[in-house]
C-alpha cells in the first residue's frame, strides 16, 4: 500500500477517535494536534517532559491533553489538587507504564490497580504502622542508623568523596529492618551490589530512552538499549528478595511475626481459599521489591540533592547549624520533638523537597471510570499527571524556580504550612511511607549537620544544581564534598 495512503488512513482513524471522544456528553480537552502514531512526542523534550508540559499549560490552560504515542494523557496544572483529593476515588487508578508492566505484570503496590491494589496497600500500611512507622520505635531505629551514618562519614577523613552510596545505605537499612528484620554493614558486598542496582534503575527509568519506550512499548522487544539492563537489575534485586522470603518460610512462627514478610506469609495461609487472590508468593515478591526500592532511593536521592543545595547556599547551612546548636547542642541525638522548635531547619527540609521536585510528573494516575471534570469528559483509563505544577505554582510559591526559604518561612521566622506541598503525592495514591520518609529526612539531615561542616571542592557559585536527568525522577548531578568533623 502506498505510504501516503497509510498516513491518511492513520490520521483519519485518529481524528475519528477524537471525534467520538468529544461527542460523549462532554467537551474534548484542548491540546496540541497529535500526529498519527507519534502523537505529540515530537513536541516534547524527552529529557525534561515536565518542563515541556508546563510550557504547554501556558498555551492550553490548566487542563489539556497530550498524546504519548496513541494514548491520551491529561496534564493538570492548578487542577491536580482538585482531581487527586476532591475526586480521589475516580482518579485513584495507576496510569499506563509499559516498562514496569513488563516487569511486574500489574503486581506489587506501586503499579497495581483495582481491588488487589486496595487490599495490598491497606495490608502494607497497617503492617508498616504495626512495626513502628510514625511511632517512637521507628524513630529510635532511625536515630540508631543516623549514628552509623555519622561513623561511616567520619571514615572519609574529611577528604573529598561522593556520598551517594553512604547516603543510600542509611534509609535502606531502616526499611530492611521493617521488611526483612535485617540490617547490613555498610561495606557488605551484597548490600552495595543491590544499592548499585537500585540507584542505576532510577537513572534508567528517568532516561529519555525509557520515556520513548513507555510511549512505544514495541521498542522493548525489537531494539537494544538500557531497558535490558533495567530488566537484568530488577531480576537481581527480585532474586535477593525471593531468597529472603524462602528463608522466612523455613523459620516462620505464626504466633510471632518478625517483619512484613512474616505477616504476608501468615496472611497467605489465611487467604489460601480466596478465589481472587491478592496474597500470593509472586505478589509478595513484587510488593517487597516496591517497598525496598522506593523506601531506599527516594529518601537517599533527596538527601543527596539536599546536601548539594546546602553547599550552594552556605548561608542557609550556617543558620541550620546555629539552630541545631541552640536547640539540640552537640551532646545528644536529634529527635522528632526538636522539629517544632526548629522552624528554620523544618523550612530547609520542605524547600529542598519542593525545589528538587523529586518525581516531577508523579507516578502516573488514571481515571477509574468516565468522569466529568471542569466541564470536560475524561474517559476511563486516561493517564494523568503532574505534580510539578503544584510544587512550582508561582501563585503559591513566588519565583518557584529559585531555592527560596521564604516559601515556607514567614516574616516572624515561623514555619508556614502550604496545602500545595505535595512532595509525597496526594489522595488515594499518596506515598505509603510518607511518615517514615519525613522522619528520615529530618533526622538524617540534622544529624549530619550536627556533626559535620560541609565543604565543596569548588566555589559555591560554580556548583551546578541542574538535574542530570528529569524523567520519572529528578536525579542530581554527581558531587564531591568534604565532611569535616565539628
Amino acid at each position: 500500500m502506498d505510504p501516503v495512503v497509510v498516513l491518511v488512513l492513520c490520521l483519519s482513524c485518529l481524528l475519528l477517535s477524537l471525534w467520538i471522544q468529544s461527542s460523549r456528553n462532554g467537551k474534548l480537552l484542548p491540546g496540541p494536534t497529535p500526529l498519527p502514531i507519534l502523537g505529540n512526542i515530537l513536541q516534547l523534550d524527552v529529557k525534561n517532559i515536565s518542563k515541556s508540559l508546563s510550557n504547554l499549560s501556558k498555551v492550553y490552560g490548566p487542563v489539556f491533553t497530550v498524546y504519548f504515542g496513541m494514548k491520551p494523557t491529561v496534564y493538570g496544572y492548578e487542577a491536580v489538587k482538585e482531581a487527586l483529593i476532591d475526586l480521589g476515588e475516580e482518579f485513584s487508578g495507576r496510569g499506563s507504564f509499559p516498562v514496569i508492566e513488563r516487569i511486574n505484570k500489574g503486581l506489587g503496590i506501586l503499579f497495581s490497580n483495582g481491588k488487589r491494589w486496595k487490599e495490598i496497600r491497606h495490608f502494607s500500611l497497617m503492617t508498616l504502622r504495626n512495626f513502628g512507622m510514625g511511632k517512637k520505635s521507628i524513630e529510635d531505629r532511625i536515630q540508631e542508623e543516623a549514628c552509623c551514618l555519622v561513623k561511616e562519614l567520619r571514615k572519609t577523613n574529611a577528604s573529598p568523596c561522593d556520598p551517594t552510596f553512604i547516603l543510600g545505605c542509611a534509609p535502606c537499612n531502616v526499611i530492611c529492618s521493617i521488611i526483612f528484620q535485617n540490617c547490613f554493614d555498610y561495606k557488605n558486598q551484597t548490600f552495595l551490589d543491590i544499592m548499585e542496582k537500585i540507584n542505576e534503575n532510577l537513572k534508567i527509568l528517568s532516561s529519555p530512552w525509557l520515556q520513548i519506550c513507555n510511549t512505544f512499548p514495541a521498542l522493548l522487544d525489537y531494539f537494544p538499549g538500557s531497558h535490558n539492563k533495567l530488566f537484568k537489575n530488577v531480576t537481581r534485586v527480585t532474586g535477593y528478595v525471593l531468597e529472603q522470603i524462602r528463608e522466612h518460610q523455613t523459620s516462620l512462627d505464626i504466633n510471632n511475626p518478625r517483619d512484613l514478610i512474616d505477616c504476608f506469609l501468615i496472611k497467605m495461609e489465611q487467604e489460601k481459599h480466596n478465589q481472587k487472590l491478592a496474597y500470593t508468593f509472586e505478589n509478595l515478591a513484587f510488593t517487597i521489591s516496591d517497598l525496598f526500592g522506593a523506601g531506599t532511593e527516594t529518601t537517599s536521592t533527596t538527601l543527596r540533592y539536599g546536601l548539594l543545595l546546602l553547599l550552594k547556599h552556605p548561608e542557609a547551612t550556617a543558620k541550620v547549624q546555629e539552630e541545631i546548636d541552640h536547640v539540640i547542642g552537640r551532646h545528644r541525638s536529634p529527635c522528632m520533638q526538636d522539629r517544632s522548635r526548629m522552624p528554620y531547619t523544618d523550612t530547609v527540609v520542605h524547600e529542598i523537597q519542593r525545589y528538587i521536585d523529586l518525581v516531577p510528573t508523579n507516578v502516573p494516575h488514571a481515571v477509574t471510570c468516565d468522569v466529568k471534570f471542569r466541564n470536560y469528559l475524561i474517559p476511563k483509563g486516561t493517564t494523568l499527571m503532574s505534580l510539578t505544577s503544584v510544587l512550582h505554582d508561582d501563585k503559591e510559591f513566588p519565583n518557584p524556580e529559585v531555592f527560596d526559604l521564604g516559601h515556607f518561612l514567614d516574616e516572624s521566622g515561623n514555619f508556614k504550612k502550604s496545602d500545595y506541598f505535595m512532595a509525597f503525592s496526594a489522595g488515594k495514591r499518596i506515598c505509603v511511607g510518607e511518615s517514615l520518609a519525613r522522619m528520615e529526612l529530618f533526622l538524617f539531615l540534622t544529624t549530619i549537620l550536627q556533626n559535620f561542616t560541609l565543604k565543596s571542592v569548588v566555589d559555591s557559585k560554580d556548583i551546578d544544581i541542574t538535574p542530570v536527568i528529569s524523567g520519572l525522577a529528578s536525579v542530581p548531578p554527581p558531587c564531591q564534598l568534604c565532611f569535616i568533623p565539628v
